[in-house]
């Protein structure tokens, strides 16, 4: 674990097959840096917080 939140210093693969984007229902990568999941087609960044992957859009973050 990376920190006192017990944020994980990776994500599993698999869950990155599974998981969509809500929005276009596109791929998603993971931005290790910022931990987010970051789907490029709606331009959004979503948050994970405590391990958990936080996969709505009122919560995700506008990207460039």
């Amino acid at each position: 674990m990376s920190d006192a939140f017990h944020t994980p210093n990776t994500i599993d693969p698999r869950l990155l097959e599974v998981l969509v984007c809500p929005v276009t229902r596109g791929p998603l990568t993971w931005d290790r840096d910022a931990n987010e999941l970051v789907s490029k087609g709606a331009k959004l960044a979503f948050p994970i917080r405590e391990g958990v992957p936080i996969m709505l859009a009122e919560e995700a973050r506008q990207i460039d």
